[in-house]
């Protein structure tokens, strides 16, 4: 049972006026991207996720090819609760067939979304690695198609997507201000990369709210290690493998140790992780209320930054060469 005195964090998303939950639900596990979760599980990771504290949720009509929404919207029915009690961040622009960032296919995008999530509307929509697009496209044609969609209710507020930092100022520098409210950056605020921090101030002078997701790479943070297809070096798979193997030395937990490290840069408004299963859920609240009231474990840490500091802000290529 949780203590009373012992509550998520709640930080303010930006200007948007939303307070998020310091650990967000990150929902493409429930896609069964990572192995078939059980529906009654999916439902039971919501409730859990939500009776501890959890207020914000993310999916994308991509994961599991429009199956993470489905369960999503599946699972927040279930709760039975106001909808002004959670906030929804879905995505548009990337399906299972590919990028479509147009105008005409964004507009029909939250439409689906809407009826597969069982909501009128969503809190957020993101334009979905936005890298993987025409920048100029996304400027000119698919944000002011979201705000239609902001004026007729369906979306309250608009965000951005993407893995490579510059997508942001690039768009950010180009629309006018207060079109977009929220982004999205993965794999840029964690133990091994930390380069969103550059990006901060940046981000508050144009009063976006910030997201971070994947305080644990992808994978690369855990003592199972990534998946196959991950796409950092061997060079960099390997140091972080040394630093799973010296952190069960030590009897210390790395994932935690990473999600903690995400979670104390407090401009950060919320951390996305992904979760499939009430025992995750509960791991990752345990960690972020142990950092409020303990906070980080300092020594372990320099330790771990120490063991990637040859690697440290390594990233990947993703997406098209713009221009």
């Amino acid at each position: 049972m949780m203590s009373t005195e012992a509550k998520l964090e709640l930080r303010e998303l930006g200007n948007t006026g939303l307070k998020v939950s310091s650990v967000g639900f990150g929902a493409s596990p429930l896609g069964n991207v990572f192995g078939t979760v059980p529906e009654e599980e999916a439902i039971g990771s919501v409730r859990e996720a939500f009776n501890s504290g959890i207020n914000f949720f993310d999916t994308s009509p991509f994961y599991g090819g429009t199956l993470s929404e489905k369960v999503l919207g599946n699972s927040l029915k279930a709760l039975g609760v106001p909808r002004n009690e959670f906030i929804v961040a879905t995505k548009c622009g990337r399906y299972i067939e590919g990028f479509d960032f147009s105008a005409e296919r964004v507009t029909r995008s939250i439409d689906e979304s809407l009826a597969r999530l069982k909501l009128d509307y969503v809190d957020i929509l993101h334009c979905h690695d936005i890298e993987f697009g025409s920048l100029d496209q996304i400027v000119n044609e698919t944000i002011p198609a979201l705000q239609k969609l902001k004026e007729a209710g369906k979306i309250r507020f608009i965000g951005i997507t993407g893995l490579p930092l510059g997508i942001f100022t690039y768009v950010l520098d180009r629309v006018p201000p207060g079109s977009v409210d929220v982004i999205l950056s993965y794999c840029h605020y964690s133990i091994n990369d930390s380069t969103l921090e550059d990006l901060l101030p940046y981000l508050k002078s144009k009063g976006v709210g910030v997201i971070s997701a994947s305080p644990l790479s992808m994978g690369l943070l855990t003592e199972n290690g990534p998946p196959e297809w991950h796409p950092a070096s061997q060079e960099l798979k390997s140091a972080c493998q040394a630093v799973a193997a010296h952190c069960k030395e030590k009897g210390k937990n790395i994932s935690k140790l990473a999600l903690q490290y995400s979670l104390s840069n407090k401009e950060i408004s919320s951390v996305l992780i992904g979760m499939n299963s009430i025992r995750q859920v509960k791991e990752n609240v345990a960690a972020a209320l142990e950092l409020v009231s303990v906070g980080k474990d300092e020594g372990s840490i320099r330790e771990i930054e120490g063991i990637l500091e040859p690697v440290k802000n390594q990233t990947w290529p993703s997406g098209i060469q713009q221009g």
